[in-house]
């Protein structure tokens, strides 16, 4: 009889959770101006949006990180230029309730990288994440998102280095933070650097879209580092000979090697009629600066933005 209570009780509850949502959704709708710009958050105030929840601020929260989710992956797909209600919904998100951690670990994601892979605002992701941490101190990853931002978008070592240090000292903080403090105090943005912050990425994440993006900057900068140093030789062969060399395998043979240098998916690399060092299928590998041909565009990653 009791199981049986339970069951009704958690039924109906339920679907008053629901029915307010949809209640509430409706009345913050019709709050709306007659304002008809395709890309304007017409409710864009924390404090009035806490207001017309009616204290159901925590799943208000999940309605509106579900929205900003939604609204990031939609402008995402279509490569789109300008994310003018990404900040809105997540500074909504999180006032509705502070301790929401996807939504700064994410949000950070999705606000920091220019367009069109994110909105091109990295000073609104570091006050994203500065009110995470004053929120949820003790979590490393909000300090370690933080650092991330300082250190790829706004190239500030300095401060990246100072976030790192703080993380460090968090519970169960990640090895790698004191390292990357270091680092980040020495040398900056060395490729040394890159891969330590990368690697680091890809072993603390769980989830999927995260590792997969973590992986294919490691591969980006292998293939940066493969190619430099393959130019260096062809240059010192031309230099030598008069003419750059007329395919890998005749450097192979000037260099003594036993096989053509290859990228991290296996396939050798290629020389243009001019000399220069070439990914083969530039496209399989996102976040490439070297080795593509004159006027190449990167294409789409190829792997899901999914926030779990």
């Amino acid at each position: 009889m009791r199981s049986r209570r339970t069951t009704i009780f958690a039924t109906v509850t339920l679907v008053l959770s629901m029915t307010v949502s949809v209640f509430l959704l409706r009345n913050i709708d019709r709050m709306r101006t007659d304002n008809t710009d395709e890309d304007v958050l017409y409710i864009d105030s924390p404090k009035l949006i806490r207001k017309a929840s009616l204290g159901f601020d925590g799943l208000m929260a999940c309605i509106y990180w579900t929205r900003a989710v939604q609204y990031f992956g939609a402008r995402h797909f279509v490569r789109a230029q300008t994310y003018n209600e990404l900040a809105p919904l997540l500074e909504i998100t999180t006032a509705l309730d502070p301790n929401l951690v996807p939504a700064y670990e994410f949000g950070a994601s999705f606000l920091a990288p220019a367009p069109p892979e994110g909105a091109g605002e990295p000073k609104r992701a570091v006050q994203l994440m500065e009110y995470g941490i004053a929120h949820n101190p003790d979590n490393w990853r909000l300090y370690y998102n933080l650092g991330f931002v300082y250190y790829t978008e706004l190239k500030d070592y300095k401060h990246a280095s100072e976030i790192f240090e703080r993380g460090s000292h968090t519970p169960n903080a990640h090895p790698a933070m004191k390292v990357l403090a270091a680092r980040m105090a020495e040398n900056g943005g060395d490729v040394t650097t890159a891969r330590i912050l990368w690697s680091a990425t890809y072993q603390s994440s769980e989830d999927s879209y995260i590792r997969q993006n973590a992986s294919a900057h490691l591969r980006a900068i292998q293939i940066d580092e493969d190619v430099t140093n393959l130019q260096n030789i062809v240059t010192t062969f031309a230099n030598q000979n008069g003419r750059p060399p007329t395919s890998m395998w005749e450097l192979a043979a000037a260099e003594h090697w036993t096989d053509v240098p290859a990228d991290p998916g296996g396939v050798p690399y290629t020389l243009s009629l001019d000399g220069h060092v070439l990914v083969a299928n530039p496209d399989d590998f996102p976040f490439i600066t070297k080795g593509t041909p004159p006027g190449y565009e990167q294409g789409r990653p190829k792997f899901d933005k999914k926030a779990n």
